[in-house]
């Protein structure tokens, strides 16, 4: 590797190697980069959805209800299962995707104390072109990569989620 082809995780782990040589910063190397892209990507999807008026987390919560498949319906417990978020901080995205238009509360036939949120008509339309546009930019990210290169990192990234603990 030349020291052009050196990036920023590179920088740090020389300069751990100067002051700590006897370190193994092999998991830096990795993870070091995991991080970076995985924020620099947050940012660029953050930017792509908010074209369509949402937030990442929002569209987390209608493309849920989107892959939920017809009648595009689930409990907000549902919901924040699935999505790993407290019912508070739940009721907070339902409260401003129901006021944009994108979803509808409405009480559960099968439990008196129960609601449903259904995705709209409107919210279907959103979520298909804001997944759209996500995707393009996931697409463009790997652009420098061939197919069997981003196969192969599919594999090994699925085996690394696997480990971690």
């Amino acid at each position: 590797m030349t020291e052009t082809d050196k990036d920023a995780v590179d920088a740090i782990i020389d300069q751990w190697y100067a002051v700590r040589p006897e370190l193994d910063t092999a998991p830096m190397a990795v993870f070091g980069r995991i991080y970076r892209i995985s924020k620099a990507m947050g940012d660029a999807m953050e930017r792509a959805y908010s074209r369509y008026g949402i937030s990442r987390g929002e569209f987390d919560v209608v493309a849920t209800l989107r892959r939920s498949g017809i009648p595009y319906t689930l409990s907000p417990r549902q919901l924040s299962a699935t999505l790993m978020l407290t019912t508070g901080g739940m009721t907070g995205r339902l409260d401003k995707l129901e006021k944009a238009g994108l979803l509808s509360r409405s009480p559960d036939p099968h439990d008196r104390r129960g609601l449903q949120v259904t995705i709209t008509e409107r919210g279907l339309g959103v979520i298909d072109e804001a997944v759209t546009a996500g995707l393009d930019v996931q697409r463009s990210a790997l652009t420098g990569l061939a197919p069997e290169e981003v196969e192969l990192l599919t594999e090994l990234l699925r085996k690394l989620l696997a480990e971690v603990p």
